[in-house]
């Protein structure tokens, strides 16, 4: 899954993303209001953390532009006010939780995981096909019986493609979904991901599960053509 985390405190922004990213999410980062609102409004995100005081756009502007839009991600603020005039402010806006500074990780990503189990944004779910399985609670991914160890991105991309299974999906839908802001479209790096996971998925007589279509992108299926 993916997060935007908006703070103008680098060391917030590097604490929150580094203790993010050791639990399978991706994360993308802003540290003004401006830069975060633009991010928000164009690219996808599961959720958005969001600092009450930016610099350039405060989060109440920003959660203002949020609200023109079709649909928007929940929305957890950072605070280091705690009057009940705020909160309600907050509240009015759109946000759907707050916490206030300082904090402890582990109440943040209570609080994270919180919001993403509800019914949109599907938690706690295990993902199979063919002898696969994957559960995005747990962050396990099984082969038969056996276990199978996967980095952070590979998780992310596998998760993504079960997700999409039965689709194709392009080189662009992975970087947007799987990969953080500043990813170099012109790297191979998609292409060594996927040649990464195809062995770790593939070994023994088990049947490959991920097909290439030359020139549209990948399918996680039983068959490249025909029954998923």
């Amino acid at each position: 899954m993916k997060i935007l985390l908006i703070d103008d405190e680098p060391a917030i922004l590097e604490f929150v993303k580094t203790g993010l990213e050791s639990h399978m999410f991706t994360v993308d980062t802003a540290s003004d209001g401006e830069r975060g609102s633009f991010m928000a409004r164009t690219g996808k995100y599961d959720l958005i953390i969001l600092d009450y005081s930016l610099p350039k756009q405060s989060g109440a502007e920003v959660m203002a532009e949020l609200q023109k839009e079709t649909t928007k991600p929940p929305v957890l603020i950072l605070t280091v006010k705690a009057a009940i005039e705020t909160k309600q402010e907050m509240f009015e806006l759109g946000a759907d939780d707050y916490l206030t500074k300082p904090f402890l990780f582990e109440e943040l990503l209570l609080r994270v995981q919180a919001l993403l189990k509800r019914p949109a944004q599907i938690q706690n779910q295990i993902y199979k096909i063919d002898n696969l399985s994957l559960s995005n609670k747990t962050k396990v991914v099984k082969r038969g019986n056996q276990e199978i160890y996967l980095t952070r991105r590979e998780f992310s991309l596998l998760e993504y493609l079960l997700k999409s299974r039965g689709q194709i999906v392009s080189r662009s839908d992975i970087l947007e979904n799987v990969w953080d802001y500043n990813a170099d479209p012109f790297s191979n790096t998609i292409e060594t991901h996927i040649a990464s996971l195809r062995r770790k998925l593939n070994l023994g007589k088990n049947r490959s599960l991920i097909h290439t279509f030359a020139g549209r992108g990948y399918k996680l299926a039983l068959e490249k053509i025909g029954k998923d």
